[in-house]
């Protein structure tokens, strides 16, 4: 088996990669090394490829290295710059992916694993949200996560491709940088470095699902291997668990003993209040689920930040 991963050296992307080689799989990597992650976090045990998902070059790529699946992770995650720069978002998300699958069927690979996200259910109509959740999605961001989708269904139809799509909660956990999506926790511990108080959008008390990002790892190198199960499945990886922005900020202040400052802003139009999805999907199917509590998850993601702190001496 040899599984290529898309933005292999990201933050989720370089936690696959180790969940494959810790269980013996042939790994390529394909990344343009454009995040903030870069390639501080690459496995030398994994073949490295420096392409964009969008160039021509990555057809020599698949016919060299002959993938039997792929993960694909490579994306445009900034939710912000979704909104200032609409066509570079989609340029990235829907036509990399459309050049991917493109690949996929002429280099006969046999199945693919896509990254989708909570994102495309917008401000949900009811809790947890199921996978049968209308999309609603409330950014530019959103919608071109979830119009892949769709050309992923769809080469299924035409070409026999296997696919796995996976709607991520908010991910978090070492490596996380804070410019991408569903990264406050990454921004709260960065604002501490800096001696920065902790800006709360409203009153604390929105909720969102986190999900750490090894028990996310985990998820993908599953759902390669879960076609003979399942087959074709669309599931939300997730903890199904809805918990507060004030009880993360507690969190990250009891876990580093540090006063935390906060500083309470005005609430900002459009954000949602409340959400978690319920993960009943991927736990039947896959029997996958998360292993980290919230307080393990959040331990381990300060230790590793911590350590990293001290080894470049800030």
């Amino acid at each position: 088996m040899k599984v290529l991963v898309t933005g292999g050296l990201g933050f989720i992307g370089s936690h696959v990669v180790d969940r494959l080689i810790e269980d013996g799989i042939e790994t390529v990597i394909v990344d343009n090394i454009s995040g903030a992650s870069g390639s501080c976090y690459r496995n030398p045990a994994a073949v490295l490829y420096v392409n964009d998902i969008r160039d021509e070059a990555l057809d020599d790529v698949f016919d060299r290295e002959k993938p039997d699946a792929v993960i694909h992770l490579a994306a445009q995650i900034d939710v912000s710059e979704s909104q200032r720069n609409p066509l570079f978002d989609a340029n990235v998300n829907i036509f990399g992916t459309l050049n991917v699958l493109r690949l996929c069927e002429v280099h006969h690979v046999h199945k693919i694993v896509y990254a989708s996200s909570a994102a495309v259910y917008g401000n949900p109509k009811y809790l947890g949200i199921d996978e049968l959740h209308p999309f609603n999605p409330e950014s530019c961001y959103g919608i071109s996560k979830s119009v892949p989708e769709s050309y992923i269904r769809q080469f299924a139809s035409m070409h026999g491709l296997k696919y796995t799509i996976l709607r991520l909660a908010n991910v978090y956990g070492p490596r996380q940088n804070s410019h991408g999506e569903a990264g406050v926790v990454s921004v709260f511990l960065d604002r501490m470095k800096a001696g920065k108080s902790l800006v709360i959008y409203g009153d604390g008390e929105q909720t969102r699902d986190f999900v750490y990002v090894e028990d996310v790892a985990q998820a993908f190198v599953d759902a390669v291997w879960a076609e003979e199960r399942v087959g074709n499945q669309t599931m939300n990886i997730s903890c199904g668990i809805a918990t507060s922005i004030n009880t993360i900020v507690e969190m990250i202040g009891n876990i580093t003993g540090r006063q935390v400052l906060i500083t309470y802003e005005q609430a900002r139009s459009g954000d949602i209040l409340h959400s978690y999805l319920n993960n009943m999907k991927a736990k039947e199917l896959m029997s996958w689920s998360p292993v980290h509590t919230l307080n393990e998850g959040m331990e381990k993601t300060i230790a590793a930040r911590l350590t990293v702190e001290r080894a470049v001496g800030n």
